[in-house]
């Protein structure tokens, strides 16, 4: 059986949800986050450090939503459209990372992608976690 978990302040997502808890395990799959606002408006536009961070806090958003916090996320999955913008962000990447998920650091891996469904979207984040 699946619960659906989708934060009460976003706008509602069309065709998905934003977390899906495996019952039994109570393992939480939290959707590809982009840097949406809680009115689905892209946020940071042109600005990859921005964009990283807003969607950092948009799957923070999720796992508390399923009553979890970031330390429960076990794995990020971070899909970039351009690996040397990444690169050249990670600073900025680096305080976003800090102020949203402090010293924690799951396991992750990095894709480039050639594209992201929503225009403009610089960076995808999913993730995966254990909830209590």
């Amino acid at each position: 059986m699946l619960e659906f978990v989708n934060p009460e302040a976003w706008a509602k997502p069309k065709g998905y949800n934003n977390g899906v808890i495996l019952s039994g395990s109570r393992t939480l799959c939290i959707a590809g986050q982009i840097a949406w606002d809680e009115n689905a408006k892209l946020v940071g536009a042109g600005d990859f450090g921005a964009q990283f961070t807003q969607a950092l806090r948009n799957v923070r958003a999720v796992a508390e939503a399923a009553g979890g916090s970031v330390e429960c996320i076990g794995k990020l999955t971070i899909f970039v459209t351009d690996k040397q913008a990444y690169l050249a962000a990670l600073s900025e990447i680096g305080a976003g990372y800090r102020e949203v998920f402090g010293k924690h650091f799951p396991a992750m891996a990095l894709i480039e992608v050639k594209g992201l469904l929503e225009e403009g979207a610089m960076v995808e984040i999913e993730a995966l976690a254990v909830l209590e």
